[in-house]
């Protein structure tokens, strides 16, 4: 039974990936608009823990695509934040609520991106870097808020059943019931 569970894992793992990796590169031509962010929040609210293999597999593909450059040390940890957030709101089922956060990320994505850029050229090299792409952020806010906005509900209906097909559903019900019990 464990084996059938591997398997059907591996699978969705790179369905997944692969699906994110097509959209990726599909949009490339448009600065910013993705569909990462929202496949990532979709991907952490109906496949749980699954989600993080998705999100490496797809980084490393990217690396594979396009070169491990230092952005690529910053999708190990970028779509990583965005994962838990997703699972600390996991239960959020308003497309609203939910293009916010998507909004809200994209906007401080540069942020986010600057960090590593502050160890490597210094504090003022990463706010540096933070500025110059602060128009991008913002394009990359409303790109990620629009998508959210009209795609969330029919994504996450698809993304509901077939987490319910695939029996992710019933074992996140019982890991929330062993954990509740723990806690008494």
């Amino acid at each position: 039974m464990k084996t059938k569970h591997a398997a059907r894992d591996v699978a969705v793992v790179g369905v997944a990936s692969a699906l994110m990796i097509g959209c990726q590169v599909g949009l490339s031509f448009l600065p910013n608009i993705e569909l990462v962010s929202l496949l990532t929040i979709l991907y952490a609210q109906f496949f749980g823990r699954r989600a993080i293999p998705i999100i490496y597999v797809f980084a490393l593909v990217e690396g594979i695509i396009y070169g491990f450059g230092s952005w690529w040390i910053i999708y190990l940890y970028i779509w990583t934040i965005l994962y838990f957030i997703a699972r600390r709101c996991r239960r959020l089922r308003s497309a609203l609520g939910w293009a916010v956060i998507s909004g809200l990320y994209g906007l401080f994505f540069g942020l986010l991106c600057s960090i590593p850029y502050c160890f490597i050229l210094g504090f003022y090299g990463g706010v540096a870097y933070f500025v110059q792409g602060i128009l991008l952020d913002l394009v990359h806010c409303a790109g990620n808020f629009v998508v959210a906005l009209t795609l969330y509900r029919p994504l996450s209906t698809v993304m509901e059943h077939a987490a319910r097909r695939l029996g992710y559903e019933a074992e996140e019900r019982e890991r929330e019931a062993r954990k509740a019990k723990k806690s008494e």
